[in-house]
């Protein structure tokens, strides 16, 4: 009994000892953080002060010059639209003397989303004016993830492509269209778009897939109503290879 409570005693000296070295370890490292910051003290000043210059810096920028540079990029868009809307196409590039075109605002507002959307406008206007080297240097400069907007940029570089006579690239950008956003409508387009490419590129079983994956994911969309004949016309003209 007697050496059970000695025992018991040792423990609780040795849990003594123990927490008075911890306490004696925090003492320490706080006077060596201490010690750190009196012999540091001007570097961290300057280091604080950077990242208040920095945070406020970011703020001052947004407010002051971002935020009214995409007001103004969304004031001077809205007439280009209206002109391309109308298929306007030149006004609708390079302005009419009064406000700019798709072309200056992409250069101009380069920062700001209207910017960015107008890169995407420039590339469908030089595509329909047939100056494809334009197109592609517009759209690929447009940079966006919207469900609609997105994936038929991709598939304009594709038409783009095609125009050139970069069947490989087409198709590659048709197919990445096509995925780019599950929807109803860009979806099963630009697989359609990929299912008839490789087949004129006799590319018949990729072709068969693309149709299929219209078939059967995509059956409620206007390019599902004939796809049974797109499907047979590939499968025939596979087995007449």
């Amino acid at each position: 009994m007697h050496s059970l409570k000695l025992s018991e005693m040792s423990k609780q000296k040795q849990k003594e000892v123990k927490t008075q070295q911890q306490l004696e370890n925090i003492e320490e490292t706080l006077t060596k953080t201490e010690e750190f910051i009196v012999n540091n003290q001007n570097t961290l000043t300057i280091v604080v002060i950077v990242l208040i210059a920095i945070v406020l810096g970011f703020f001052g920028v947004k407010k002051y010059y971002l935020e009214p540079k995409n007001k103004e990029a969304q004031e001077q868009i809205f007439p280009a639209q209206r002109y391309f809307e109308a298929d306007s196409l030149d006004k609708a590039l390079y302005g009419d003397g009064n406000s700019l075109g798709f072309v200056d605002i992409a250069k101009n507002y380069s920062i700001t989303k209207a910017g960015n959307l107008a890169n995407y406008y420039a590339g469908i206007c030089f595509l329909k004016k047939g100056n494809f080297d334009q197109a592609i240097h517009y759209l690929s400069d447009f940079d966006n993830d919207d469900e609609m907007v997105a994936p038929m940029a991709k598939g304009a570089l594709g038409d783009a492509y095609l125009e050139k006579g970069n069947k490989e690239k087409a198709l590659s950008y048709y197919k990445s269209a096509a995925q780019l956003r599950d929807n109803e409508f860009t979806s099963p387009l630009f697989w359609l778009k990929a299912g008839e490419l490789d087949e004129e590129m006799g590319q018949y079983n990729d072709a068969i897939a693309s149709y299929t994956t219209i078939k059967e994911k995509y059956f409620k969309s206007e390019e599902a109503r004939n796809i049974d004949k797109y499907i047979a016309r590939a499968k025939a003209a596979k087995a007449n290879q």
